[in-house]
């Protein structure tokens, strides 16, 4: 996957090898808002939002793809396999030592 630099922040450009897995996710068709809350939603909003979302994960037939991309690609935003970021950074931790 290529990534390009827009002033701080470095996006990656999709292709289709990468992100095909995701047209066959439970999340196609809903909007992004959905796995990606507001990040002004705290306490018991934000867990509302993100147990929607993880309820949407949580049969879904790519979840284990969704949730290895969003950890190899250090994703620090929204609902990725079910995961939060900071159980991502969890998961991480305990795979490799470290947090990103």
């Amino acid at each position: 996957m290529r990534r390009y630099r827009t002033g701080t922040a470095i996006l990656a450009v999709p292709t289709e090898e990468v992100w095909a897995w995701q047209r066959s996710g439970n999340c196609h068709g809903y909007a992004s808002s959905v796995f990606f809350p507001s990040e002004s939603l705290r306490g018991p909003q934000r867990h509302r939002a993100e147990t929607e979302a993880k309820r949407i994960c949580s049969n879904c037939p790519v979840r284990v793809e969704c949730a290895n991309y969003a950890l190899a690609h250090h994703e620090p935003h929204g609902i990725w396999g079910g995961t939060t970021p900071k159980e991502r950074a969890l998961i991480a931790w305990e795979l490799n030592g470290s947090v990103r």
